[in-house]
């Protein structure tokens, strides 16, 4: 089974012209002129998601995210990302609920799930400048721990404009941990760039958080992270897509590191499917 846990649901339409200029130059030079074509064809429904984004890279599920980040990114509104995963089996919505969009930003959270049917949050704390243990998110965790839904959470760098690199620290998370033992906490980016080593400790310390290592290079995990099999059961598998597109190379990469077959199963698919209840 192989879960990729980070996949973006924006098309060009909701994105800024900065974020369309860096994914497009993560592209081969040759697919740039017909990028936005070919990003609407994948996404344009459930069916032509699952063929030609999970079938093509050899995903049996992914998780699609929603973002409600304004003046950094763009807003691509959960209403598109729970319509483009309704009815599929493989595609997993998570919400993203803007904390300062919301007079009741629980009580969205709760409708979303219950409602429109999404199985996770997405909190993106470095592009809307905020503490993840602020005690303004704790009405969202309470819910979130009560209908047992996973919370991701943007942790390390950004290059997007506008974003905060001081919100991206994993330690807040700590507090958020402690104070709520039963919900699931996943570090996206694995704290990147300026405290991996605070990711990969707090995955080890508490048994509700894991380590995400969407848009890292998996050739330089071992380098990022030295003792990396110590947390085999705390890391999972997440691509950026479409940012870092080349999602099935990054397997093979994956694959082919000095680690324990079981190692590599675990993170690219058995740790994902435990978080979001599929095993």
């Amino acid at each position: 089974m192989i879960i990729d846990f980070h996949v973006h649901m924006a098309r060009y339409e909701h994105m800024h012209p900065w974020v369309i200029a860096w994914e497009e130059a993560n592209l081969p030079e040759g697919e740039r002129a017909h990028a936005k074509e070919n990003l609407h064809a994948i996404l344009d429904s459930p069916a032509s998601l699952e063929q030609k984004l999970l079938d093509a890279h050899g995903l049996d599920y992914a998780v699609c995210l929603a973002e409600e980040s304004p003046i950094t990114t763009g807003i691509c509104p959960n209403d598109f990302v729970a319509e483009i995963c309704r009815g599929s089996k493989r595609l997993i919505p998570f919400c993203s609920v803007n904390i300062y969009l919301y007079a009741n930003p629980a009580q969205e959270l709760e409708r979303l799930v219950t409602q429109e049917g999404f199985r996770g949050l997405k909190l993106y704390p470095v592009y809307h400048h905020f503490w993840t243990n602020d005690r303004e998110l704790y009405p969202m965790y309470a819910v979130a721990q009560e209908l047992g839904i996973p919370v991701m959470v943007h942790t390390g760098s950004s290059i997007f404009r506008g974003a905060k690199l001081k919100y991206g620290d994993p330690l807040p998370l700590d507090d958020v941990a402690v104070d709520f033992p039963k919900l699931k906490i996943v570090m996206a980016h694995s704290g990147r760039g300026f405290w991996y080593d605070r990711a990969f400790f707090l995955a080890r310390l508490h048994e509700n958080v894991y380590m995400e290592i969407a848009g890292l290079p998996p050739q330089r995990l071992l380098d990022y992270f030295p003792e990396f099999e110590r947390n085999a059961d705390k890391i999972i598998f997440g691509s950026d897509w479409p940012g870092m597109p080349n999602i099935a190379q990054n397997i093979k990469t994956i694959r082919s590191l000095p680690l324990k077959e079981s190692t590599k199963d675990k993170i690219l698919g058995e740790n994902a499917a435990r978080v979001l209840g599929i095993l």
